[in-house]
Formats: C-alpha cells, sequence, structure tokens
C-alpha cells in the first residue's frame, strides 16, 4: 500500500508539454506512479476533480538567509505554492561570519535588504561562523522547503578584509584568502557565487556593500575557484558598469551558467533591458551559458523616507544616506542638497530604480491629521495643484510629517506588453521575489501565482503549461536539481494544487510577526489547494499548515 494518489486532476507535468487529465501516486516522497486510472491501494485518497497538480515552484532569488535561522517554515513561500527556494542571491548572506562582525553585517542587512535591526539582533541564530558550519546548522534545523545556498561575496570579503572591506579593493593575497573561502563553500554544498555591483546596494551608513569594490580581477578569480569542481552558478546583481562581454568572459573561462540580474523594464529607458537580453543571446550562441533574471510583477515599494530605498542609489543621495533624525531633516530640507537630486533625476538612466514618475508616487498614509489630505494622492498632483515641484512637494509632506509618511511607488516593470515580451525571451529566467528581504516595501513572494493567474490565464501572455515550465522545470534544470522540477515517476513529490479558474496573490497587508513583534508585509494564496514538500503536506487552502512538518532538504548535490 502507498502513501498516497491524488485522482482527476488535470497534470501540468512540467516539460511545457499538453496538460492531461489523470491520476498521481506518491510514496516515501517520491512519485510512483502517473496517468489515468492509476490502479493503486493507498493510505490516502484525494479528489482534485477541477482542479490542476504541478511540481512547486522553484523560487531561484530569495533572501530568507537571516529569517531562515529563527523562522524554519520560511513564510510566507511554501503557502505561496514554493516548494524550493534559493537563498544567498546578491551576495547578501549571513555566512561565513565571524562573531566581531555580525553587527555590521546586521546593520548592512538593514540598510540594502530593508530588514529591522532588532528584528535581526533578537532573531538570527549565530550557532556558526564559517559557511560549512552555516550550513551544518541549517541541516540540523531543518525547514518546510528545499532550500539551497549561494555563498555571498559581501560576506567572504567582509571575512577576509574586516572593515575594509567596503572601502577598498583587495590585495592578491586577500583574493587568494577569498578564493579558498569559495572553494571551501562549494564543497559544503554551496549552489553557486553570488555578487553584486548595482550602484542601489548600500550598506551601514551609505557605504557601498562590500562586493561593490571587487575589481574585475577579483571577481573573475572568485568565479574561477566557484567553477573549479565543474558545477556551481554565478549570480550577479549588475550594476551598469559590469558590462555583458564581461559577465560572458567569466562564463567563458569557467563554463559555468551566469545569471545576470536584475532585468526590469524602465518606462524612461524601454529599450535597455531588451539590448541586455539580446547580447545574452548573443552569448548562448557562441557556447555560453546565460541568462537573465526577470520578474512578472510591477516593482512598486511601500517606504518611508526615513528608509527611502528608491532613491538610495542616487549618488546626489549619499549626504542623506546613515542619517536619522533632526541630522536627517536638516539635509533634506538644504536646497543644494534638493537640487542635487532634482538635476540627478533629470538624466534618466537604466540603473536606477526611480526616474522622475511623479504620477507613480503616492502617498499612502501619514500621522499628522493635517497631512492627512494628501493620502491616496499622487505627487505629480499634488505638485501641480500647489504650482510646486514634486521633489520638494514630497520632501515637505515627510518633513512635515516626522518623516512618517509612508509613500508607495510603481518603479519599474508597469508595461505590461514589454514584460510579457521579456517572461517569452527564451534566454530569461523568471525570478526576482527578494522574498525574505525589503520586508517593510515590498512583498513578491507570490511571483509564480502571479504568473500562472495573471499572465497566463488573464492576459494570456503563455500557455499554462510554459508558465508552469518556467517555475518548475526551468530553474531546475539551470541549477542543476536532480529529480526535482516535474511530475515524472522517481522524482520528488514537490507538488501544488490550484484551480486555474481563481488561482493568482492576494492582496498586501502589513503584520507584526518579526522577533521584537517588528512589521513586515506579506500576502495570501488565491486558489490553492494543496502544497506538498518531499511528499509531505505544508499547505491547504487556508494557508500554512498550523503543524507544518520539516519537509524540506537542505540541496548540496547538483547535476551538471
Amino acid at each position: 500500500m502507498i502513501d498516497f494518489v491524488v485522482r482527476n486532476a488535470l497534470i501540468v507535468d512540467g516539460t511545457g508539454g499538453k496538460p492531461a487529465q489523470g491520476d498521481l501516486a506518491i510514496d516515501g516522497g517520491r512519485i510512483v506512479g502517473v496517468g489515468p486510472h492509476l490502479v493503486v491501494n493507498a493510505r490516502r485518497t484525494l479528489d482534485a476533480s477541477g482542479l490542476a497538480l504541478m511540481p512547486g515552484i522553484i523560487d531561484s532569488h530569495t533572501h530568507f538567509d537571516a529569517q531562515i535561522t529563527w523562522d524554519p517554515t520560511l513564510s510566507p513561500s511554501p503557502a505561496l505554492g514554493v516548494t524550493t527556494a534559493v537563498i544567498g542571491n546578491c551576495g547578501f548572506t549571513i555566512a561565513p561570519c565571524r562573531p566581531a562582525d555580525r553587527e555590521i553585517t546586521m546593520r548592512n542587512l538593514t540598510q540594502v535588504e530593508g530588514m529591522s535591526i532588532e528584528a535581526l539582533r533578537q532573531g538570527i541564530a549565530w550557532g556558526f561562523e564559517t559557511f560549512p558550519e552555516y550550513m551544518a546548522q541549517l541541516r540540523a534545523a531543518g525547514s518546510v522547503a528545499n532550500v539551497a545556498a549561494y555563498v555571498g561575496h559581501s560576506s567572504v570579503r567582509t571575512w577576509v578584509m574586516g572593515g575594509d572591506a567596503a572601502r577598498r579593493a583587495a590585495t592578491a593575497d586577500e583574493i587568494a584568502q577569498m578564493q579558498a573561502i569559495v572553494r571551501e563553500a562549494m564543497s559544503a554544498g554551496a549552489v553557486g557565487f553570488a555578487s553584486s555591483t548595482s550602484p542601489a546596494h548600500n550598506g551601514e551608513g551609505g557605504l557601498p556593500m562590500p562586493s561593490r569594490l571587487a575589481s574585475d580581477e577579483e571577481m573573475a578569480a572568485l568565479v574561477g575557484a566557484m567553477g573549479e569542481g565543474g558545477r556551481g552558478v554565478y549570480m550577479l546583481t549588475k550594476g551598469g558598469h559590469t558590462p555583458i562581454p564581461f559577465l560572458e568572459s567569466l562564463a567563458a573561462a569557467t563554463g559555468r551558467p551566469v545569471m545576470v540580474a536584475a532585468l526590469l523594464h524602465n518606462s524612461v529607458n524601454p529599450t535597455a533591458v531588451f539590448a541586455d537580453l539580446d547580447a545574452i543571446a548573443a552569448a548562448n550562441a557562441r557556447g555560453r551559458r546565460m541568462l537573465g533574471q526577470v520578474s512578472c510583477c510591477p516593482l512598486s515599494m511601500d517606504f518611508t523616507l526615513a528608509s527611502p530605498y528608491p532613491v538610495e542609489g542616487l549618488a546626489s543621495w549619499k549626504p542623506a544616506l546613515g542619517l536619522a533624525g533632526a541630522a536627517l531633516e536638516a539635509v533634506l530640507a538644504d536646497k543644494a542638497f534638493r537640487d542635487g537630486v532634482r538635476a540627478e533625476l533629470a538624466t534618466p538612466t537604466t540603473f536606477r530604480l526611480f526616474n522622475s514618475e511623479w504620477h507613480k508616487v503616492q502617498v499612502v498614509e501619514t500621522a499628522e491629521p493635517a497631512q492627512q489630505r494628501f493620502e491616496q494622492r499622487s505627487i505629480a498632483e499634488i505638485a501641480t495643484e500647489s504650482g510646486r515641484d514634486p521633489l520638494d512637494t514630497m520632501l515637505d509632506i515627510a518633513l512635515a510629517d516626522g518623516l512618517k509618511t509612508v509613500f508607495t511607488a510603481m518603479l519599474l516593470n508597469s508595461d505590461e506588453e514589454a514584460v510579457g515580451r521579456m517572461l517569452n525571451d527564451p534566454h530569461s529566467i523568471v525570478s526576482l521575489s527578494d522574498a525574505g528581504a525589503h520586508l517593510t516595501f515590498f512583498n513578491d513572494a507570490g511571483f509564480g501565482l502571479h504568473l500562472l493567474g495573471h499572465w497566463s490565464r488573464d492576459r494570456g501572455a503563455m500557455s499554462l503549461a510554459e508558465a508552469v515550465r518556467r517555475l518548475t522545470s526551468h530553474p531546475a534544470s539551470v541549477f542543476g536539481f536532480e529529480k526535482r522540477g516535474l511530475i515524472e515517476e522517481g522524482f520528488a513529490a514537490d507538488l501544488l494544487l490550484f484551480d486555474p479558474k481563481t488561482v493568482g496573490r492576494g492582496p498586501k497587508r502589513r503584520v507584526h510577526d518579526l522577533p521584537g513583534g517588528a512589521a513586515r508585509l506579506t500576502t495570501d494564496a488565491v486558489g490553492v489547494h494543496g502544497v506538498w514538500v518531499n511528499g509531505r503536506q505544508v499547505a491547504d487552502a487556508n494557508g500554512l499548515l498550523a503543524e507544518a512538518p520539516l519537509a524540506g532538504e537542505l540541496l548540496t548535490r547538483f547535476a551538471d
């Protein structure tokens, strides 16, 4: 007798082939039968008439590195259909980390990934220093979803260079030490090496995240160390000064896949993202392995001027970085500061989150009663009504509100025709949920449900079968996840059962369940009826099970 059988489901197997009505049998965490009218005896039977069954979603761009040490559920991702999460993206990891560097590591995460410093201080379980020790801790603690982990450039740099990591180039000896750490991490089961050269990625006090100080020689040496064993994925969040040809040279030298983030459509510079995708396509035609990480979600963020992530990548904003209270208010009120920001915004660029689209910035919530008249109105509208400059308008509203005003901005990926083209590009990978980070800014952990509902069902941008392939077998093949990403005999029973007529993601909402009661944004699944990880159910139509089993595996072995 086997463990479980699902009957009468529309099986979307992850290959991209035509869905078919049938049954699926599970035993010992594996799929043991697929087809119409399976003749099996099972301890449990589920009638899935009217529902679709697919492999679980693989989220290749998350930041659960800290959260997983206090929250093995990886909330909210498993309830949103995610059965495997890749952590450590952009190189913003917490391992390796010496005790002396824990505070700066947490402060950097607070700045670059929008995390609460108090939640990090109270929540992170620092039972490790090296990357192998971190992996051992994750393996011992368990998790609801499967997890694969990058070794992160900024952490490696900080381990070797300490306080200088965010201030200068590395010496040849320091690069050699970093190479040794990357080799050690790969031996311990890292899925690859992740880094960032993005100017939007600043740490404590406005200093660049350490990886941004790396020379091309350092980057090449560390990617080379990653690929020496014939495996590993190099992931980079790319700044404008990092050209695709350089990244192609790394793919050529190592033979390893290079994953380029974050390819988002900018309405002010609408052709730039397609130029990158074309360059990646040309590299692939020359025998390299490169992909561009694209998002199926519009990039919108909630923020305050006390932590204004959308503009922190501006060079002109640097005088305000790292300041708080009266010191920050003085800078924001300064005319010279404002004129500098205004001048920089007047020159659109691809590699910037915000490009003066003031009609896409709205006041969400104010603290002072006198400011409430601005709520639910755009900055452009308010500025036009008052006859004032929109930057001055936003800053003055925030200052009059003690910097407590909550704004929301639709930043990138708002042109759906362009985004649909990116999603269907054969050299892209659907990703960029950022789950586990930017907890007070936005939440795209439900990206997979959005692809299935909005893009496939509602817009018809791709078939259901292709949407499922993009979320499952495609990332599984890129990372070399063995026996995952397909509904096929012998594969892991990572599964998502959903109603194709209603599937999607619900509205975002704010909860206060982080350590110390800190807030985060979350979202609920719509149309999800069940999620299984390695054959064990972890979520149902009501969300994550109250006693969700730690069914996930720490993935450390990967096919080429």
